[in-house]
């Protein structure tokens, strides 16, 4: 075991980003370290009235708690891995990913227990172009609305009935004790999930090597390495999270599967579509795993 040391994690302030630190804050306390919570702020929970990729996509929900590591506010920082940039600042890295919750998407409604069975021109809130282009995939006569705020926000607003339906990760519900407002869960064929949707990310600053051994018992690395093929996909094409793209990894024995699919969101609703699969043991090997998905997806026309 390594030295106990003394902890301050950074997270933002809303019910499920508290819930995820203090997982983490439970899981290091475990291993004898004595860990406090930096609740704060950030651009991403500020800015409410547009959408993501129009105001400096996902990035907006860590660059507040990048700072307090800079700053050394605080040591670590526990984020929702698909809102995490593809590319880190200098000075920054992921040092720890751990088990995976489940990765699917669900849909929430107040009246209606499907997407099949919501009537023609029903009104579907999403924040995601990846959702978006999706759902236009399998039910074109749909109405999709933004939606922003967080899970708790986003609940509210169906509640009101400002949407007939919205699609939320199952992860979130899940850890808040939500599994009740669930009325489908979607499989993974129909809707892809997104880089990283369900795994939780740990930065720090690159230099703080005793936080990275602190972490060390906490790494599920074929959670690691199905995300790092996942992120590869999503740095190859852009390296945005609020690109309408897809991709998600999965192990079949000691082969690692990824499918990826692309779609415009003001054209057609067809998908481009893609996957490889490989035996690999290194983050090198799954990130040209994903490299490779994200070349095929280009020759079909994504970009």
């Amino acid at each position: 075991m390594t030295t106990p040391l003394n902890l301050v994690i950074a997270t933002r302030e809303s019910r499920l980003a508290l819930w995820q630190a203090g997982h983490v804050r439970d899981l290091l306390q475990a291993q004898g370290h004595r860990v406090e919570l930096l609740g704060m702020t950030t651009q991403g929970d500020q800015i409410l009235d547009r959408s993501l990729s129009k105001v400096g996509g996902k990035g907006l929900f860590v660059k507040e708690l990048e700072t307090a590591l800079d700053e050394g506010r605080a040591d670590l920082a526990v984020h929702s891995l698909k809102d995490v940039p593809m590319e880190l600042p200098d000075g920054f890295r992921l040092a720890c990913v751990l088990q995976r919750e489940d990765p699917r998407d669900a849909l929430v409604s107040v009246r209606h227990d499907s997407l099949a069975t919501l009537p023609h021109g029903a009104v579907v809130g999403t924040s995601s172009l990846r959702r978006v282009v999706l759902l236009r995939a399998l039910r074109p006569d749909l109405k999709i609305e933004p939606l922003r705020g967080n899970l708790d926000t986003r609940l509210r607003k169906l509640d009101e009935g400002q949407y007939d339906a919205i699609v939320l990760a199952a992860a979130g519900l899940k850890r808040l004790g939500l599994v009740h407002r669930i009325r489908q869960l979607f499989d993974v064929a129909e809707m892809l999930p997104a880089a990283g949707q369900g795994a939780l990310g740990i930065e720090i600053r690159s230099h703080h090597t005793a936080v990275a051994d602190a972490l060390a018992p906490l790494v599920n690395q074929a959670t690691w390495l199905a995300v790092s093929a996942e992120r590869a996909v999503s740095r190859a094409m852009g390296g945005s999270c609020s690109m309408p793209l897809a991709a998600h990894a999965v192990w079949q024995g000691d082969r690692l599967r990824i499918d990826a699919a692309w779609g415009d969101p003001d054209g057609p609703a067809e998908l481009v579509k893609a996957h490889a699969e490989q035996r690999l043991s290194s983050h090198a090997d799954a990130e040209a795993l994903g490299t490779a998905v994200a070349a095929e997806l280009r020759a079909g026309g994504a970009r």
